[in-house]
């Protein structure tokens, strides 16, 4: 889910690369259909499907039908970020209560919608899996306000709550389904180097400065490193790790 994305992508290229079968979802066709040829060209087991997870009311029915088509898969990740047109309203001063909602039901309850079935799919197929959401340090510490000084950057009040939100899905159906060897664990990476999401911007110097002046390891996180602790939790390497919160972020939430 989300498999076009700055994460999503370096998620899909890893998997690949060992040899899955990738079965890439994502809203954006034109790329998706640009990304499946030239990997399959190259000699992948890439596919794309389209699929817009904000649409909440019809997940239950297309995610039917690509088991149908598919079948079960035995590691599922969701990278996706779906936000309304207003997301850059989300702080405390500027939120709307109608906005609050929308973002909060085409992402946190898309991931608990699509996880829940996406684990019942695994129980009905007896085999186990994993399952991997992606977090935020946000989800797990408040957002440091000092880094989006001199930006016109801010705090997201909607962002946090989500995050914090999918963390916990994540043990209680940890909790639940291990029972059938179904591991479920959440991925938290940092602030990362690329483009601005929804935008083709660089991100603004001064953040970057001052955000990797904070971090530990005085710099910000790559995509492919996410990617590696996506591989790292899906493989027989984490076989006892369930309900976990794999924190990706240079050592930002260590102090």
């Amino acid at each position: 889910m989300g498999g076009l994305g700055l994460i999503g992508s370096e998620i899909s290229k890893g998997f690949l690369s060992l040899g899955s079968r990738v079965l890439a979802l994502d809203i954006n066709y034109e790329k998706g259909k640009e990304m499946e040829k030239k990997l399959t060209a190259a000699g992948y087991d890439l596919i794309f499907c389209p699929f817009d997870c904000a649409e909440v009311d019809k997940l239950e029915n297309k995610f039917s039908k690509l088991l149908d088509k598919y079948g079960c898969p035995d590691i599922y990740i969701n990278c996706s970020y779906p936000r309304t047109t207003d997301w850059g309203k989300s702080s405390f001063k500027d939120i709307k209560l109608e906005s609050f909602q929308k973002n909060v039901d085409i992402h946190m309850n898309s991931y608990a919608w699509l996880a829940r079935l996406v684990a019942e799919a695994m129980v009905q197929a007896g085999n186990g899996g994993s399952i991997i959401q992606l977090g935020s340090i946000y989800g797990v510490a408040a957002q440091d306000l000092t880094v989006y000084e001199d930006t016109d950057m801010h705090e997201n009040m909607t962002y946090a709550t989500i995050k914090g939100g999918i963390i916990n899905l994540t043990r209680q159906m940890a909790s639940y389904y291990g029972q059938y060897n179904i591991r479920v664990n959440t991925l938290c990476p940092g602030g990362l180097r690329g483009h601005v999401s929804a935008t083709n911007s660089d991100q603004n110097p001064i953040f970057i400065k001052q955000y990797s002046n904070k971090a530990p390891l005085k710099r910000l996180g790559r995509a492919e490193e996410v990617a590696s602790a996506a591989l790292f939790l899906a493989s027989d390497a984490a076989s006892y790790i369930t309900g976990a919160t794999l924190m990706v972020d240079g050592g930002w939430t260590a102090i």
